[in-house]
Formats: structure tokens, C-alpha cells, sequence
């Protein structure tokens, strides 16, 4: 075990996410709770608390850095911790994140410091998961934001919450049904669910012994998982466009999951056109694609809420010398040689949505209408460049 194990535990869904802070507490003899409240930065500051099960240790306070909350956390983070490990005595130091604070950033900032992040958690109540997602509201309109120059929304915040952590604590409260769990297991398949009740912080922290059987809290799970160990670059990869690990195919309770991918690129007008139609097809749809007046070019595909991302995130492979292949990361590579068609390299079409309800039929009918037909695919790829470049004005060009 290292000197101070780090624990990075996050997610908007609050009770949720104090149940499992206190189940950790109780679970961890010598942890500590290290955490930031970011709602007090409007008065320029950053309110620091360092508790363990017994209540409060330690308080203070941060100031802003250059107007931004988040940016005052994480000046601070790491000075904190290295104070907690070098005053010995903390079996494990337990980051609990304010609501929108997004767990990348947090983890990076961790292992960058020279601190060693053993486990990333993200708390979530299961009848809150398709409100949360399909919430388009800015966070700056609920008092969410980490910045004042944070434009991101309640749905794409929770969504990247959701889907970087590998260990979900899920709240399953009384309203939650199997169409909601079904969502929550096919947002995240790969991701380590474990139990924490319902979400109650005060049931968290209650000792087996002194309660009846139906009312003790589950096994040391969350703990386990808290120490297991975690990757950063490796979570950093796995949310790539070019390599992320998508969801797939899955059908019930009602939820389904569409997996796209084709090997003709779009038309950029007729794409442009059906964007509206395509995000508010799902409650969560992303993935890469390739725009046929831009065949360099992949381009990121990231919605929630009924709002769309559209980025681009570089060169495909196939586009780049193979001397500057050395320089690409071995699982950029190894998702490309998977992709890899002899004639277009490892351009393609691969989305994924996700949705109860969702019109599979409907959405790929429309997927279909936007790639190029038989007639544009065969004028080649001079005839493709010189398609009208409808993206050029939402990618800024």
C-alpha cells in the first residue's frame, strides 16, 4: 500500500455521494474526508474541511485564482494531502468532490503531484440518472459552476462523471425501477457497481452490530474498491474519442443501446441538417466520425440533455506519415489496427446511443440518409472536397 492512498470520490447526485463518503468512513479505520465547497466562491473564497468519522478536524479556507473555484482546488489539493501524509496516522484520504467538480481533472492533478490515486468513485442515485441526463440547463443556472466561465450543462457534466470512474456507488432509492438500472448498466457497462443503500448518509455510517439484519450496511465492497488501484492514463485513454471503450448493443427493460459504424463517410450538408433530429434521438449518444470535405479530420460526437458537441480531435492515423506513428500512444494504435479498412485506414462512422424508448429503425434511417449515396461515394475524394463545409461554421473555422 502506498504511503497515502487517495480515493477520488465525485458526482452531482449529493446525498449520494455523502452516503458513500460516510460508508468509506466507516469502512476505513484512519480515513479522512478532504473536501472543497465551491458554493462559497461568490464571497472569493474556498472553503476547505478535513473530517474523519468522529466530525470535523480542520477547516479553511482558499482563495479564488483568477476568479475560478476549480482553479483554487486545485492549487490547493495537493499542498493538503501532502500535509495529511506526511503528518502519518491516514490509512486512506478520501477527496470528496463538490457537486460539478469533474473527476478527470481531480485525478490528474493527484498523480501529477506525486501522490498515488488507488481508486475513483462516482456516486449516483438510479431514479436520478435519466433527470440528470436529460437536463440541458446551464450550471451556472443552478448555482453549479465552477467558474464564470464555465458553460457546461448539468446533462454532459454528469454524463463524463458517470462514465470516467470505473467503481459506480449506486443509491437505489425507492422510486428507481428496472428501466432506470437498466440505463445506469448500459451507460457504463464495464463500471464496478456497488450498493451503498439508498443513499442515506446517516444509514452509511451505522455499525453492523447495532442494527437489525435488513438495515446493515453492505460489505467492505466499497472500501475494496477505493484501494484496488487506478490507472490515470489508462481512464484518460478509455474516454478518447479515437479509443474510448463505447457501449454495446443491449435491449431491455425497455432501454436500448444502438451501435453505429459504417465505412462511408457523411455528407457534411445533409449531417449538418439532421443534427437536431440525431441528439434529440437519445438520451446520451457519442462516438467518432468522419465528414467527407474533411477526410483528416476525426471528429468527436458527444450529446446529453438535447445539446451537441461537436470537436475535432486531430488527424485519423491514416491520414499522418508512418514515420509519426511512433509518436502516437500504443492504444491509439491498437484501436486503429481493430478499425483498420484496407482502403479508408481507420476512418469510419462508430456512435453509439443510448435511450428508453429509443426509435432504432427511425435513427438509422436517418443515420443512412446522411452518408454520401452511391453516385457522391464514387466522385472520389477530390469530388468529396469540394462538398459544401457546413460544419466550418460550428467548429469555428
Amino acid at each position: 500500500m502506498p504511503e497515502l492512498p487517495v480515493v477520488i470520490v465525485g458526482g452531482l447526485h449529493a446525498d449520494a455521494r455523502r452516503a458513500a463518503v460516510a460508508r468509506l468512513l466507516a469502512d476505513v479505520p484512519g480515513s479522512v474526508v478532504l473536501h472543497h465547497d465551491l458554493a462559497t466562491a461568490a464571497a472569493g473564497t474556498v472553503v476547505r474541511t478535513i473530517r474523519d468519522a468522529s466530525g470535523l478536524l480542520d477547516a479553511g479556507e482558499a482563495p479564488l485564482v483568477n476568479d475560478c473555484a476549480c482553479c483554487a482546488l486545485r492549487e490547493d489539493l495537493v499542498p493538503e494531502l501532502e500535509r495529511l501524509r506526511d503528518t502519518g496516522g491516514t490509512r486512506l484520504a478520501v477527496v470528496e468532490l463538490w457537486d460539478s467538480v469533474e473527476p478527470k481533472a481531480m485525478a490528474e492533478v493527484v498523480t501529477a503531484g506525486g501522490l498515488t490515486v488507488t481508486g475513483v468513485i462516482t456516486a449516483v442515485d438510479t431514479a436520478l440518472v435519466l433527470p440528470y441526463l436529460g437536463n440541458g440547463d446551464d450550471l451556472a443556472d443552478g448555482g453549479l459552476a465552477a467558474a464564470t466561465t464555465d458553460q457546461r450543462t448539468v446533462a454532459d457534466t454528469f454524463a463524463r462523471q458517470l462514465e470516467y470512474a470505473p467503481v459506480l456507488a449506486v443509491a437505489d432509492s425507492p422510486e428507481a425501477d428496472d428501466e432506470d438500472r437498466e440505463l445506469l448498466a448500459q451507460l457504463h457497462p464495464t463500471a464496478r457497481q456497488v450498493p451503498i443503500g439508498n443513499g442515506d448518509p446517516a444509514d452509511a455510517a451505522v455499525d453492523d452490530l447495532t442494527v437489525p439484519a435488513p438495515r446493515r450496511r453492505p460489505s467492505a465492497a466499497l472500501a475494496e474498491a477505493a484501494l484496488a488501484g487506478f490507472d490515470v492514463e489508462s481512464a484518460a485513454a478509455a474516454q478518447h474519442p479515437a479509443c474510448a471503450l463505447l457501449p454495446a448493443e443491449a435491449d431491455a427493460h425497455g432501454v436500448s443501446t444502438l451501435v453505429w459504424n459504417r465505412r462511408r463517410p457523411f455528407h457534411p450538408e445533409r449531417l449538418y441538417a439532421a443534427l437536431e433530429d440525431l441528439t434529440c434521438a437519445a438520451a446520451r449518444s457519442r462516438g467518432r466520425f468522419w465528414l467527407a470535405d474533411k477526410p483528416d479530420t476525426l471528429f468527436h460526437w458527444d450529446a446529453a440533455g438535447g445539446a451537441l458537441c461537436v470537436e475535432s480531435t486531430g488527424p485519423w492515423l491514416a491520414s499522418l506519415p508512418d514515420a509519426a506513428w511512433e509518436m502516437v500512444p500504443p492504444v491509439r494504435r491498437a484501436a486503429a489496427a481493430l478499425d483498420w479498412h484496407p482502403e479508408h485506414g481507420d476512418r469510419c462512422q462508430h456512435l453509439v446511443f443510448t435511450s428508453p424508448g429509443l426509435d432504432r429503425d427511425g435513427l438509422e434511417r436517418l443515420l443512412e440518409s446522411c452518408l454520401l449515396t452511391d453516385a457522391e461515394y464514387a466522385a472520389g475524394p477530390d469530388a468529396w472536397q469540394r462538398l459544401p463545409h457546413a460544419f466550418d461554421t460550428l467548429l469555428e473555422v
